[in-house]
């Protein structure tokens, strides 16, 4: 199954770990991703640019925009800057439910955007 789209959808995470859903999925909102939305980062949108889905995995191809707008561990002090970048998103889907979310974004995009500093290898 592969898909298309174009619209926008508050969201959430762009880290680079798992997240575990028990609500079921629901459209563009994916099952409470849209709940997770981070509030440094506000507004947050992500439009949904390409969809496939096989067996029990949906993966998401997403463009996030936001504006930095409170603290976060990497910038304490927001810079009021904004931001897109692109992301991957891979859904498990269980018993229609979203069990699991891996995703993986454009950090140093993110970060060179934001003016933020890139960390250092110790």
């Amino acid at each position: 199954m592969r898909h298309r789209k174009g619209g926008q959808a508050k969201s959430g995470s762009n880290r680079h770990e798992r997240h575990r859903h028990e609500r079921p999925a629901q459209g563009d909102e994916f099952g409470g991703v849209g709940e997770r939305q981070r509030p440094e980062f506000d507004p947050l949108t992500v439009r949904v640019d390409e969809l496939v889905g096989e067996g029990d995995r949906v993966v998401a191809r997403v463009t996030q925009r936001g504006v930095h707008r409170g603290a976060h561990a990497r910038m304490p002090e927001p810079t009021g800057r904004s931001f897109e970048n692109e992301a991957i998103w891979i859904f498990t889907v269980t018993e229609g439910k979203i069990t699991e979310i891996r995703a993986v974004s454009d950090r140093l995009g993110l970060f060179l955007q934001l003016g933020w500093t890139w960390p250092q290898a110790a």
